[in-house]
């Protein structure tokens, strides 16, 4: 019997999918832009002509972006911007307009996310991560369609997601509402903007590790077995590839794509086995002790 391989490798970074200069003479704007997997789908527009615009609050992310772009040859501006407010959204979106006019592709990857068992999770944990990554993708939308509505003119939203929008998220339960809410809107928005020549998609990523997860976040990975073998794949996904993706479903190669969520995750969130492993709470996952209810532990 042969050796079991996986999916095989893509080809490697800085392989265009499309062909060379499809976003030339156009602007991406991308919340989170500026690291992870923002900055690699970032990159792959850039890769294909596209002028940058990089949102973030944080300034290093800001940098970090520019260098990212500025290595492809890229123009690329950094703005700062808190998209849980609409006023800096709209800010930010006057400044991406007088640098290199009207973005033409809006990419929602900004997001709060991090684990924790649902009884633990304070308040402000829950608004927090709702506000960022529900609120804030909204706001961006409504500020893109606007001015495209405004201006006459077509343009392409593409809202990264979560898998776990469809099958709940243990672990997650702030974030995976939120996805659930931000896959909803993909389906809502693309309805009532496809008149006005505004495809809405979503991008779902499996897992794709990379150098800026947060330390909670890479705990949890670390705590698993190796990834590889827990794929369906026998391997992770690699950066590039939800870059190309990306890219595709804002592409004119897409124009007829339009209220869908693709996922790219070498089918894992499909995965289902032929019996059952012995439950293991959320909080055994996380190496957490028992619950504690008092004010002291909160």
């Amino acid at each position: 019997m042969a050796a079991q391989k996986g999916l095989p490798e893509p080809p490697p970074i800085g392989t265009s999918a499309l062909p060379a200069g499809t976003f030339a003479g156009t602007s991406v704007f991308v919340t989170g832009g500026g690291t992870g997997l923002g900055k690699a789908i970032a990159s792959e527009f850039g890769r294909l002509g596209a002028d940058l615009v990089i949102a973030s609050r944080k300034p290093e992310h800001l940098e970090a972006g520019r260098e990212a772009a500025g290595a492809l040859g890229a123009r690329v501006l950094g703005v700062t911007c808190d998209i849980r407010d609409a006023d800096q959204v709209n800010l930010a979106f006057e400044e991406a307009t007088e640098a290199f006019g009207l973005p033409t592709v809006l990419i929602n990857n900004a997001a709060a996310n991090f684990p924790v068992p649902a009884e633990d999770m304070s308040p402000n944990a829950w608004r927090t991560v709702v506000d960022i990554t529900l609120n804030g993708t909204f706001f961006c939308s409504r500020e893109f369609a606007r001015r495209h509505m405004a201006a006459g003119t077509a343009g392409s939203i593409v809202n990264v997601g979560a898998s776990y929008a469809w099958t709940g998220g243990p672990g997650f339960a702030h974030s995976a509402a939120a996805k659930a809410g931000v896959k909803n809107m993909v389906e809502t928005l693309a309805v009532e903007w496809g008149p006005y020549g505004i495809a809405v998609n979503g991008l779902v990523p499996g897992l794709f590790p990379h150098e800026d997860m947060t330390a909670d976040i890479r705990g949890n990975l670390d705590r698993t077995s190796e990834k590889d073998p827990c794929q369906p794949a026998l391997r992770v996904g690699r950066l590039q590839e939800l870059g190309w993706a990306a890219t595709f479903l804002a592409s004119p190669y897409a124009r007829f794509i339009s209220g869908h969520t693709l996922v790219v995750d070498g089918a894992n969130w499909q995965r289902r086995t032929l019996t059952n492993a012995p439950v293991v709470t959320v909080r055994e996952q996380m190496g957490r002790g028992p619950f504690d209810p008092s004010p002291a532990a909160k």
